[in-house]
């Protein structure tokens, strides 16, 4: 710390995957809006209604995007929290750091394989390996503080 400011390598995937879940968002509205416009569906319209009605309603391909960007706000909220931890308490640098690399590009990945092809063993396997990064972070974290 500097100036009462954090400088730690952890930050910048934090931030990178912040970046990749915007990009999601875009993605997911340029597509999402006119196959709802191609479906004949008002926004105006709609009260109340679930995710579960757009699954419904719209084309599988389109809505692999929505469910990527809602899967974006899972689990990687966990990883946000855990590399705060590292960054604060001065560890998030170095083998964490370069961790948390690896929890982004597998995310990534895990997008894009959801967003293009959806095979879902390919999914699981991304998923699995992104998790036990996680779990390895946390632990980091864990040695940290305790």
């Amino acid at each position: 710390m500097q100036d009462g400011v954090i400088h730690s390598e952890i930050l910048r995937p934090m931030v990178a995957l912040i970046a990749w879940t915007l990009i999601m968002l875009g993605w997911t509205l340029a597509t999402r809006l006119p196959a709802m416009k191609a479906a004949g569906i008002n926004m105006a319209t709609l009260v109340g209604t679930k995710a579960a009605d757009a699954d419904r309603g719209l084309p599988a391909k389109t809505q692999w995007k929505a469910h990527n960007y809602n899967h974006l706000m899972e689990q990687p909220t966990l990883f946000y929290a855990v590399c705060a931890v590292l960054a604060i308490s001065g560890t998030g640098y170095g083998v964490n750091a370069w961790i948390a690399w690896g929890y982004v590009a597998l995310r990534v990945a895990h997008s894009v394989v959801q967003v293009t092809s959806n095979r879902v063993r390919t999914r699981f396997l991304l998923f699995a390996l992104s998790s036990l990064l996680l779990v390895a972070l946390t632990l980091h974290a864990a040695m940290a503080v305790f």
